[in-house]
């Protein structure tokens, strides 16, 4: 019984998660030129925190908010999802609504990772790639960066975007820092776990892990 009323519940969570999101989605620009799309959502998130930099040493979870905000309606947390799953089961088999409940979770958990990457922004410069012409039927393609820290080595992040089914705007799906994706390594992390528990199991982790408070990851021992 409690387990089934713990499902019903994460259900639940995932369902006004999407519904938020829907509702966040028509309030939003939609852009046809991912470059475009990457300058503005670049310029209006690192701005916003630059802004908020004196709010956000007191209380962290602001960064959680502003990424909610700013980052979150241009993800397409639906595919970044479904790749980290990856074969771990097979999708057709997976109940809709077990589906969303860890499309749900795994938003809520990377709007925590994100967060805590954004603690150590201090106003840095950021350069997008230019623009590029862009084939009418490519449907993935990779958006480069470059984090500008003067007496510190550049950091270079790739953004991977697609372009919506059946429309024409883009989405971001993954992030590469450094030459290490984002979503390989989840899908590395989780992929074991969601064949042995099952994709609801999961997702009440994932849930549990973006309650904690925000903070900078933790740098390995030997950097």
């Amino acid at each position: 019984m409690m387990k089934a009323l713990f499902k019903v519940l994460l259900a639940a969570t995932a369902l006004l998660a999407f519904s938020q999101a829907q509702a966040a989605d028509a309030a939003v620009p939609k852009y046809d030129d991912p470059y475009k799309m990457m300058e503005v959502l670049a310029d209006k998130t690192f701005q916003r925190i630059a802004r908020q930099q004196a709010d956000i040493k007191k209380d962290p979870e602001i960064l959680r908010t502003i990424v909610t905000e700013e980052l979150v309606p241009y993800i397409d947390s639906r595919y970044a999802a479904g790749y980290v799953i990856g074969n771990a089961v097979k999708l057709n088999t997976v109940p809709k609504e077990d589906f969303n409940t860890f499309v749900g979770a795994f938003q809520n958990y990377m709007v925590g990772t994100y967060a805590g990457v954004f603690t150590q922004y201090r106003d840095q410069q950021v350069m997008i790639e230019p623009g590029q012409p862009i084939e009418a039927q490519k449907k993935i393609i990779t958006i480069k960066t470059r984090v500008i820290d003067p007496g510190k080595p550049d950091i270079k992040i790739e953004f991977k975007l697609r372009r919506v089914k059946g429309a024409s705007n883009w989405l971001v799906f993954d992030m590469v820092a450094e030459g290490i994706s984002l979503l390989d390594s989840k899908r590395s992390e989780l992929g074991s776990l969601i064949r042995q528990q099952g994709l609801v199991s999961v997702a009440a982790q994932l849930e549990e892990k973006a309650k904690a408070p925000i903070k900078a990851p933790e740098k390995a021992k030997n950097a």
